[in-house]
């Protein structure tokens, strides 16, 4: 699938807040519980959906997933690398604090075959979708 980058405006990209502002200023303006947004992809096969997340430096045991059949809701937190005393910062990009994303699926899934694994710091989900031709049906009663 290819994407289409539509970009409004003339090309300045704007803080989303004041807090981003300070923080490219300087580091000592971020708040220690700060929340960042890990960047994704989600593709799909015939038979799958696959969602694959960018989560350097965050540990499995900081990593929680929950499934419905709708969507999937990715958590957990990435700790800070220790500051270098006496360091002058130039530059202070890297995320860190708790974060969260709910994606919404493009099919209905089967929360019974989904697996994760997290490896070099990439969480990738597979989820088996539910056939569309299964067809459930309804008895109907005289009453």
């Amino acid at each position: 699938m290819d994407y289409i980058k539509i970009r409004f405006g003339n090309g300045i990209d704007f803080p989303e807040s004041i807090e981003d502002v300070f923080r490219t200023i300087s580091p000592m303006f971020s708040p220690h519980e700060r929340s960042w947004k890990p960047q994704m992809d989600i593709y799909e096969t015939c038979h799958e959906v696959i969602i694959l997340a960018e989560l350097a430096g965050v540990e499995k045991d900081d990593l929680e997933v929950e499934i419905n059949q709708k969507a999937v809701r990715i958590f957990g937190k990435r700790l800070e690398f220790p500051r270098i005393e006496k360091a002058t910062y130039r530059l202070a990009e890297i995320q860190y604090g708790k974060f969260e994303r709910i994606l919404f699926l493009p099919a209905p899934i089967d929360t019974d075959k989904v697996t994760a694994s997290h490896l070099n710091g990439f969480l990738q989900i597979r989820l088996a979708k539910l056939p569309k031709d299964k067809v459930h049906r309804i008895e109907i009663s005289d009453e």
